[in-house]
């Protein structure tokens, strides 16, 4: 088989699989539309141990309400349950979700999830199609073909995105000027250690956790992954938080940098366009 049947091949194989997903969601059976999807409320943060690891996240009590039996059910987030929490407080509401039929095997998310229609995986074969596609024009036609397929297509999404990049931008920057300042304390800090078998070697991750009592008396405790300095010497340090009053999971400790950190992503995004738009002016100035 040459190289121009394995392509084609390709491209039939992943279109198959998205038309077989498209008419999964179509008929309501994909996985995501046989998940029962419900909002927890957190009844009890655990206190971390230091030095612990931050597997599992922050650990909770969660409270649900079931809707095929009626009662209310409690549960906790030990063991492999979904996203990770990562900032905690009695009387949050989170997602928690499972299968239908299969209430044992709940998962958790930060933030309660709409119904999903589960178009992800068929989208993501689309997309392999579209790989395919470029790759077969540039085997037929010239390499200059690839340029212009991947770079054209990209560019023009890229530049529409733009627009939401730069709302979401001063969106932030806005949340992060009405942020709320108070006193906070590193209450513990993690330490988890993942060796390599093939060469022995080790990476340690340490994650911070901050806790902080918002003024309105609520009593927030979240891992702390950025803007702290010496995070493996923090145990004990007092600092300043920011946190947003609508959700104090939205916080930090340095606004400065936060605000710093959205202008570079709206220069990034501009730079892919230019980068994007200049491989696709290549390829047809090549063609």
């Amino acid at each position: 088989m040459g190289w121009d049947e394995a392509v084609v091949l390709w491209c039939a194989v992943w279109g198959v699989v998205a038309l077989a997903g498209y008419g999964m969601a179509l008929a309501g059976v994909t996985r995501a539309q046989r998940t029962v999807r419900l909002t927890g409320r957190i009844v009890r943060v655990r206190e971390p141990r230091h030095g612990g690891s931050r597997s599992g996240g922050i650990s909770v009590v969660v409270s649900y309400h079931d809707p095929a039996s009626g009662q209310e059910v409690t549960v906790t987030n030990d063991g492999e349950r979904g996203e990770m929490i990562t900032a905690a407080w009695e009387g949050r509401e989170i997602g928690v979700s499972h299968p239908r039929g299969r209430p044992h095997a709940y998962q958790f998310s930060n933030v309660p999830e709409e119904p999903s229609r589960g178009l992800g995986w068929p989208s993501f074969a689309v997309f392999l199609v579209y790989v395919g596609l470029v790759v077969l024009a540039a085997l037929e036609w010239g390499w200059p073909w690839a340029l212009i397929g991947f770079g054209g297509p990209w560019a023009v999404y890229a530049a529409a995105y733009l627009p939401e990049t730069v709302r979401a931008k001063n969106g932030r920057v806005a949340r992060l000027a009405a942020m709320e300042s108070v006193r906070g304390r590193v209450v513990a800090v993690l330490q988890d250690v993942r060796v390599d078998e093939d060469d022995g070697g080790t990476w340690t991750t340490i994650t911070p956790v901050v806790s902080f009592t918002t003024r309105g008396g609520v009593a927030v405790t979240a891992h702390c992954t950025s803007n702290l300095p010496d995070p493996a010497g923090a145990y004990g340090r007092d600092v300043t938080v920011h946190y947003a009053p609508a959700d104090p999971a939205d916080f930090t400790l340095d606004r400065a940098a936060e605000h710093r950190s959205q202008n570079q992503d709206v220069v990034f995004n501009v730079l892919v366009i230019v980068a994007l738009a200049a491989t696709t002016v290549a390829g047809v100035v090549l063609v």
